[in-house]
């Protein structure tokens, strides 16, 4: 087998997918069975300047490199060889912020990432011009926000683009954009698989009277999709990313991406009528859709699939944080007990013994609003627990309760689409730490959504593997060949995941337990107002 890796190395036949995400930049090497030959990591932390989160574009090389050059010598360690050339590499890289640059290529303030809540004037200007749901984070949302600051650098702007934007065109030379990555820089039109013209016109309507000396459609990068193009690994390109010097030029790379498209590819989740929803820390769902929707939802933000088909996605701040600081409580009392349990033994047991309980957890309420949540209009939140006189207060009831409300602002979000806009949906993929325990997360998400979830093996692989399946698709794939069918023909046929019907029960009594679930965020209200 090593000698087949071998010869693929040596030949060119591997891809690369490097992904940077918010506290670690990833680098996987795959070979031809699509399986990561060679890894390498490397962690980083945001800074906060002037109010500002941001990378240094510093920060933002020595953290590619230093992920690139862990790769390489992973090959040369195993294989014995320097790795010399790559069949296609491919970036990806946390979505939306602002990074501009001037005519000379010099960077003209420091580069906003999606964490800034520092746009909503912007984003409610534009969400009213458009009629289309501009988030706070989009890349046009921060650049009408500093026009409208009157920020001095804003007359200098000759390109605007996002993270994986950037180190695409520093290594290619070329200023182009992946659909997913570009559906969160501004909106897309779903036909010409392009920027919006019209919202464009608007736009440079409503900015005319500063008398800048550029147009929206003049900064922007071009628009590609899945398969498409990007251009190649220049000299400078080659000698940037591998600063051993033993990387080739010439090498392809397809569009950039933003870690919502590769994590749909990583999932075999861009296809129609299919999703993912990754629960942990937060919860979000990403569906991908068969029509537009028919009204603006603020609850819910319109992207991509690296192909251009529409997804809708609803996000909740708030998942098993709370959840996870009960099961702390409970490992404190079995240690008090004179019990040793360890953490997976803990989890099993309280999320199995969840499946006991009553569908509608007999009654119970929680909330585990550690932080705000958007969907029900929370800036502040404050962790729970509330029970009447009357109902059944037992283990089960009070773990099923906690699973349940995990998932209680993801699933209104999920009612907008579901019920409200009658989107259809044959399965869910699930991912994170909410799915650990087998059997248990998968059942709960079935219940509350009302669609079969499905987990599988790989779905941890995470964003720098769909970004090099994305780069392998560029050069493998047959002529006409859609991504869907390539994903299901070379990359997913044999990694079956075990799925989870819902059972009606279960979503009746889901169902039930939401009704107390919204009457009950007056109670939320009130433990804001007392905690403060």
């Amino acid at each position: 087998m090593s000698m087949e890796v071998k010869q693929a190395i040596q030949n060119g036949k591997t891809v690369l997918g490097i992904e940077l995400g918010s506290t670690r930049i990833k680098a996987v090497l795959l070979g031809e069975d699509h399986t990561p030959i060679a890894t390498g990591s490397h962690a980083w932390e945001n800074s906060y300047v002037n109010q500002i989160w941001t990378y240094s574009l510093d920060d933002i090389w020595k953290g590619v490199q230093d992920s690139y050059r862990q790769m390489a010598a992973e090959v040369k360690q195993r294989y014995g060889i320097p790795l010399q050339t790559i069949g296609a590499i491919g970036f990806s890289g946390m979505m939306h912020g602002y990074m501009v640059f001037n005519q000379a290529g010099e960077q003209l303030t420091a580069f906003r990432t999606w964490r800034n809540n520092i746009t909503e004037q912007a984003s409610k200007a534009l969400t009213e011009l458009f009629q289309y749901q501009i988030p706070q984070r989009w890349s046009i949302a921060h650049l009408y926000q500093a026009i409208l600051n009157g920020e001095e650098h804003i007359a200098r702007i000759d390109y605007l683009t996002t993270l994986a934007g950037y180190i695409h065109w520093k290594l290619t030379g070329r200023k182009v954009m992946g659909i997913g990555e570009a559906s969160g820089m501004f909106p897309i039109d779903l036909n010409a698989k392009t920027f919006n013209a019209t919202m464009i016109r608007q736009f440079n309507d409503a900015i005319a009277a500063q008398n800048l000396p550029w147009k929206l459609d003049h900064i922007l990068p071009q628009v590609l999709v899945a398969g498409d193009d990007a251009g190649v690994l220049t000299e400078e390109g080659a000698k940037l990313l591998d600063v051993s010097g033993e990387l080739q030029a010439g090498i392809p790379l397809c569009p950039p991406e933003g870690d919502a498209g590769t994590g749909m590819v990583a999932t075999n989740s861009v296809a129609k009528r299919t999703g993912n929803v990754s629960a942990g820390t937060s919860v979000f769902a990403m569906v991908v859709l068969e029509q537009e929707l028919s009204k603006v939802y603020t609850e819910i933000d319109l992207v991509t699939t690296p192909t251009g088909n529409l997804v809708a996605m609803a996000h909740s701040n708030n998942c098993s944080s709370d959840l996870n600081a009960w099961v702390g409580l409970f490992d404190e009392f079995a240690k008090a007990m004179g019990f040793q349990a360890d953490a997976n033994q803990l989890y099993g047991t309280l999320y199995n013994l969840a499946l006991q309980g009553d569908p509608d957890c007999g009654g119970l309420l929680a909330y585990g609003y550690l932080s705000g949540e958007h969907i029900t209009h929370f800036e502040e939140g404050r962790p729970l627990f509330v029970r009447s006189s009357d109902s059944t207060f037992n283990l089960a009831n009070f773990m099923r309760v906690h699973l349940y409300t995990a998932l209680g602002a993801l699933k209104i979000g999920m009612d907008i689409l579901l019920k409200q806009e009658a989107v259809k949906l044959d399965e869910i993929l699930g991912h994170g730490g909410f799915f650990k325990t087998e059997g248990v997360g998968q059942r709960i998400m079935a219940a509350a959504l009302n669609v079969p979830v499905s987990v599988m093996e790989t779905a941890g692989e995470g964003g720098a593997w769909g970004i090099a399946l994305l780069a392998s698709y560029m050069i493998n794939k047959a002529e006409n060949e859609t991504l869907e069918d390539y994903l299901n023909r070379n990359v997913f046929a044999e990694k079956a995941g075990k799925t989870v019907p819902p059972e009606p029960k279960d979503v009746a009594g889901f169902e039930a337990f939401m009704e107390r679930y919204t009457k009950g965020l007056a109670i939320e209200k009130a433990a804001v107002a007392y905690f403060q």
